[in-house]
């Protein structure tokens, strides 16, 4: 890529940081999608400054060409359509070539949700692999994958909130602890009993058996480069659970405990706004993918309590 155009992608990037919080992965996101789109312009002889429409509409062309889904084609025309907003904003062009630019809609769609008796299967055969009073290294594994679960269940945090969670966590107190989320806000997640024992249970065991390790300021610490256990891990390892417990493993994911958490909420009765803040959405449309089960649950409160009803 050339340095110019490099330039160009750096201060997007740091106006994302800057002035929208952006996170890590929201970054690595937009720079893997920006660098596929100035490889293109360069393969076509131009740059971000000389693109034209014709440009831009050929790159998206491309994208479907490649058999990429629906939703990837949206967000690198999302990302291109941000890109170039900034650029005329900070006056680099003197216009936006994306004004017009169409592409399919990413529309949001109903995730599959994993049942109560699917939860409960897992979390069961999670608990049962722990083995109480046994301070031995292989039960140390099941201890770890019952307290993320468990957490997870009950708090419905992002994967990387869970991973890297403080230590501090399975001292609270209180049964809620304080995540720092996206872009550096801050809410409330609850906290179960259950998830607090898991928790507690599986510190006295790693303080144990690895009190060097143990010192470490994260929950779950590990020998990764951040310093704790890694999503790609965790998920590995709730792979195995699921095909253990008689699951289908390629829909068992930790976002997909996520989702069940926020689906088993509303199916008993939690407001959406409650859900949104307890998910850390900053807005409701990225919670509304849910709405399906509000439909499901004012179809049954019409069927059950109206007079007319049969």
């Amino acid at each position: 890529m050339s340095s110019r155009n490099a330039h160009h992608l750096d201060a997007f990037l740091d106006m994302l940081v800057a002035e929208r919080g952006a996170a890590k992965n929201t970054l690595e996101a937009y720079r893997r999608d920006l660098n596929d789109f100035l490889l293109f312009l360069e393969g076509s002889g131009a740059d971000v400054i000389g693109a034209s429409r014709e440009h831009i509409g050929d790159y998206v062309a491309t994208l479907s060409e490649r058999a990429l889904s629906s939703a990837t084609i949206a967000r690198r025309g999302s990302a291109v359509r941000q890109f170039y907003k900034f650029l005329f904003i900070e006056r680099v062009r003197k216009d936006d070539p994306t004004v017009s630019l169409k592409g399919p809609r990413n529309i949001p769609h109903a995730p599959r949700v994993m049942s109560v008796a699917e939860v409960d299967t897992l979390l069961e055969l999670a608990r049962n692999r722990v083995s109480n009073g046994e301070l031995v290294r292989p039960q140390l594994r099941a201890a770890r994958l019952y307290a993320l679960l468990e957490t997870l269940y009950a708090t419905g945090l992002r994967v990387t909130e869970l991973v890297s969670l403080p230590k501090s966590a399975a001292r609270a107190r209180d049964h809620f602890i304080v995540i720092c989320g996206k872009g550096g806000r801050e809410r409330i997640a609850p906290l179960t009993v259950r998830a607090q024992t898991a928790m507690i249970d599986y510190r006295h065991r790693l303080e144990v058996l690895y009190p060097v390790k143990a010192k470490s300021p994260f929950l779950f610490p590990a020998d990764s480069d951040a310093g704790h256990l890694t999503r790609q891990a965790f998920a590995r390892e709730l792979k195995v659970l699921a095909a253990a417990a008689g699951l289908t493993p390629q829909h068992i994911h930790p976002h997909a405990l996520r989702h069940a958490f926020a689906s088993h909420l509303l199916q008993h009765g939690a407001d959406l706004r409650v859900v949104q803040e307890l998910l850390g959405h900053a807005d409701i449309a990225t919670t509304q993918i849910y709405t399906h089960v509000l439909d499901e649950r004012m179809q049954t409160m019409v069927r059950d309590l109206h007079p007319l009803s049969d």
